[in-house]
């Protein structure tokens, strides 16, 4: 039984990534439990199989978090829980009581940088390096370990997140996929296309491509894909530099295979060092060509030249010089750079890599039999496909 703890079960990469490790180890024959505050991808998660127990996790108060770690006890000497696997910092402290209670192995993803804005701040945040095995989100995040926590290499393990590549694949988007998106939107079919998809805030960067779509000029379309509370500002902005219809505010897009093969090039100008940035490999399965900010996680998934471009993050006369020169390319060039982006995903960056590289960790702990023979037996040395930060 592996159980996995965090605040909520709402939309997000971690919430994703909990029931796609969820299905893995139902799916290797175990048991998978879930606690969080619940939220609407509890159904999702109980479809796969999967069982999930409501609890307060979402709260920072000591009180509260102490009586989770006696509830997190329970659950586990309960259910024979084997590892307890946590994934935000409040639950992971009483997820850390618990396991050393009840005898489960601890283990902990490291999702972000965390901030340190206030004195013992990175010992609240400490807890997410304290796992016998710390999952870092990537290559970047496994140094952000090492440098604030001196987490050793024998516990710390680099397995990127992944995108199915079923789902985004430009093959398996049809024609009127596309033509439903452009006519919503009002998209001419003679237009260059450029798309920045993310939660419309200040950090993603949406205001830095408005302002270079004000230095680029021509008939490029922008389209910021998704909502946020920086949707009034960026209108007010567009409006300012005479950009309607030029950059677009279409909302939140449910089809983003689609939205992504729309594009000439995807965009992503966060101003804010990413822990990963999943929207560059999935607009990368998508063979699109990327531009990204030159910080965080996407220099470890943007070669530069070969899978896409990396530009000075908040700089938008660099982002528009860059994305006059990637526009000017012929078609070809840009498919070439789209077709070795997709391959460096498949060979990479997939979901089921992420999982099975999961679940080898979990193996790393468990002893034989423990689980399903397949699950539960046990591994010597680090987990195949996992990387062992050195």
């Amino acid at each position: 039984m592996v159980l996995q703890v965090l605040p909520a079960l709402v939309a997000g990469g971690v919430e994703r990534g909990t029931l796609e490790i969820a299905e893995a180890v139902i799916g290797a024959g175990g048991r998978a439990l879930v606690a969080s505050a619940g939220g609407p991808l509890v159904g999702p998660l109980e479809r796969l199989g999967a069982r999930h127990v409501t609890l307060p996790l979402a709260s920072k108060n000591p009180a509260r978090m102490l009586a989770n770690a006696r509830a997190l006890t329970a659950l586990a000497r309960e259910e024979r829980v084997g590892i307890i696997h946590a994934r935000s910092r409040a639950p992971a402290w009483s997820a850390l009581l618990a396991a050393r209670r009840s005898g489960a192995h601890f283990v902990t993803t490291y999702h972000g940088t965390y901030n340190e804005g206030f004195p013992g701040k990175r010992l609240y945040n400490s807890v997410m390096a304290r796992g016998e095995r710390v999952i870092a989100i990537s290559d970047f995040i496994a140094e952000h370990i090492r440098a604030r926590h001196a987490t050793p290499a024998a516990r710390l393990r680099i397995i990127p997140r992944g995108v199915d590549p079923r789902s985004f694949d430009p093959a398996a988007v049809t024609p009127a996929r596309l033509a439903a998106l452009r006519t919503a939107w009002g998209v001419p079919a003679d237009r260059p296309v450029v798309v920045l998809p993310g939660r419309l805030t200040r950090w993603k960067g949406q205001g830095v491509l408005v302002e270079a779509m004000a230095r680029l000029g021509g008939d490029v379309v922008a389209l910021l894909v998704g909502e946020g509370g920086y949707r009034a500002e960026l209108a007010a902005r567009i409006a300012a530099l005479g950009l309607e219809g030029r950059v677009l505010l279409p909302g939140h897009a449910e089809d983003m295979p689609a939205v992504l093969l729309l594009a000439d090039v995807v965009v992503h100008a966060s101003t804010d060092a990413e822990a990963f940035g999943r929207t560059v490999i999935e607009a990368q399965a998508m063979a699109r060509p990327v531009i990204a900010a030159d910080l965080g996680a996407p220099r470890d998934t943007v070669a530069e030249g070969e899978t896409g471009w990396r530009v000075p993050p908040g700089d938008p006369a660099a982002l528009a010089a860059r994305l006059a020169t990637v526009l000017a390319l012929p078609p070809e060039a840009r498919a070439t750079i789209g077709a070795r982006a997709r391959a460096a995903v498949l060979a990479r960056y997939t979901t089921a890599a992420m999982q099975a590289s999961t679940l080898a960790v979990y193996r790393e702990l468990l002893p034989a039999g423990s689980l399903s023979e397949p699950f539960g037996a046990a591994a010597a040395g680090p987990a195949p496909g996992a990387i062992v930060a050195p």
